[in-house]
C-alpha cells in the first residue's frame, strides 16, 4: 500500500540497510507505514507504543514474517526503563508517539502536555545516552495557529491556539535545546493533515477524511464543524514517510531545524467532502453543519522551500491519487451489508 517511486527505495536503501532504528508510536497510523518502509529498506526496527491510540495487529503480522528484524515493546515514552530498551543500539530514532488530537487535548490538557512534552524530553535523554545519531520528531502545523499569512513558513511566529498545539511546539524546543546543549542531531517535521489507509475512523477524535469516508460508506451525513470554507493542506501518508526517511538519512548537520511537510496545495472542506462522496457513490448526501470547534485553525498551507533545500523533500503522491487509494482501502474494510443496512467493520 505504501506508494513511493522505486528510485527512492534504490536511493535510500544504502542509508538504512542493516541499520537499527527505533520508532516511538510505531503501532499507529503514520508509524505503521514508516515501519513498512524501513523493513523494505532492510532496517532492523524496535517499536515502542503503549497502544492507547492503536492496536498491535499490524505489527504482529510483521513480527510473524520478520521476527529477527521487528521488535515490539509495549510501553510508554514516560517509562524510562522501556525507553532504554527501545533505543538500545538505534542509530536513528523516529519520534511519532503523542496524544495527537486537538479536541482530546482540550478535554484533557494535562495528559496531552505530559505525554507530548515530558515524554519527548525523556526520549531525547534516552536517545542521547544510548548514542543515537539523530532524532526525527513528528511535529505539527498546528503550531502556526490562526495567522492569516499563507503559505505557512517556518520563520513565522508560532501562535498555538490549543493545548495540543502548545505541547507539540514545546517538544520542538526540546529538539532544539538538546541539539544545542548536547550536540544531538535533531530535526522537527511539521506535518500538515496527514491521511491515508489504516487511519482510524472510529473515534470522535479521528481525522476528517477518515470520518467522512466512514460516515458516507454507512450512508450517513458527516458533520462539518463551521461553514466548510476552512482549508487544509491534506498530505498523503507516503509523503510523510518519505520525509522521515530523508530527514533520518540526511548527511547535513541537522540541529533542531523545523521543516514543513505537506503537499503544498490546499482544499476547502466542502470541496473535499464532495470528492469523497462521489468516490463513495453517494453524491446525493449532504453534510450536517455544526458550530466551529475550539482550537480549530481556519486555513493551512505549507511552504515547502525549506524542506526541499534542507532534506530534499518533494511530495510524490498528489491529493486525488491518495484519496482514491484511501477510499478504496476503506471500502474493503467496511463492505456494505446485505440490504444496504450500513457498513460493517472488518478490523
Amino acid at each position: 500500500m505504501l506508494r513511493l517511486p522505486q528510485e527512492w527505495f534504490a536511493r535510500l536503501r544504502p542509508r538504512y540497510e542493516g541499520k537499527r532504528v527505533c520508532i516511538t508510536g510505531g503501532a499507529g497510523f503514520i508509524g505503521g507505514h514508516l515501519v513498512d518502509a524501513l523493513l523494505s529498506l532492510g532496517s532492523s526496527i524496535t517499536v515502542i507504543d503503549d497502544l492507547s491510540n492503536s492496536t498491535a495487529a499490524h505489527l504482529a503480522g510483521l513480527i510473524d514474517i520478520e521476527p529477527e528484524r521487528v521488535r515490539f515493546i509495549h510501553g510508554s515514552i514516560l517509562d524510562d526503563a522501556a525507553l532504554v530498551q527501545a533505543v538500545e543500539g538505534a542509530e536513528r530514532v523516529f519520534h511519532l508517539a503523542a496524544v495527537s488530537s486537538v479536541p482530546r487535548s482540550i478535554a484533557d490538557p494535562e495528559r496531552s502536555y505530559t505525554v507530548n512534552v515530558t515524554g519527548t524530553m525523556r526520549l531525547a535523554e534516552a536517545a542521547r545516552r544510548a548514542g543515537a545519531r539523530r532524532i526525527v520528531y513528528s511535529a505539527s502545523s498546528s503550531a502556526y495557529g490562526q495567522g492569516e499569512r499563507l503559505p505557512k513558513v517556518e520563520t513565522d511566529t508560532p501562535a498555538p491556539v490549543s493545548p495540543y498545539a502548545a505541547s507539540k511546539l514545546a517538544a520542538e524546543h526540546i529538539m532544539l535545546a538538546w541539539a544545542a546543549s548536547y550536540g544531538l542531531s535533531t530535526v522537527s517535521l511539521r506535518y500538515f493533515n496527514i491521511f491515508g489507509p489504516r487511519q482510524p475512523a472510529d473515534s470522535p477524535y479521528s481525522a476528517v477524511i477518515a470520518v467522512f469516508a466512514r460516515k458516507l460508506l454507512e450512508g450517513k451525513a458527516p458533520i462539518i464543524f463551521g461553514d466548510g470554507g476552512q482549508t487544509r493542506d491534506f498530505t498523503y501518508v507516503s509523503n510523510a514517510v518519505l520525509a522521515n526517511l530523508l530527514a533520518g538519512s540526511s548527511e547535513r548537520a541537522l540541529a533542531g531545524e523545523v521543516v514543513n511537510i505537506g503537499a503544498g496545495a490546499r482544499i476547502d472542506l466542502l470541496t473535499l467532502f464532495r470528492k469523497i462522496a462521489e468516490q463513495c457513490g453517494v453524491g446525493h448526501i449532504q453534510p450536517e453543519h455544526q458550530p466551529s470547534r475550539a482550537g480549530d485553525v481556519r486555513h493551512s498551507l505549507a511552504d515547502l522551500s525549506r524542506a526541499r533545500e534542507l532534506i530534499g523533500y518533494e511530495p510524490v503522491v498528489a491529493l486525488d491519487v491518495g484519496l482514491a487509494e484511501t477510499i478504496a482501502w476503506y471500502k474493503e474494510q467496511w463492505a456494505p451489508e446485505a440490504g444496504g443496512a450500513g457498513a460493517r467493520a472488518r478490523r
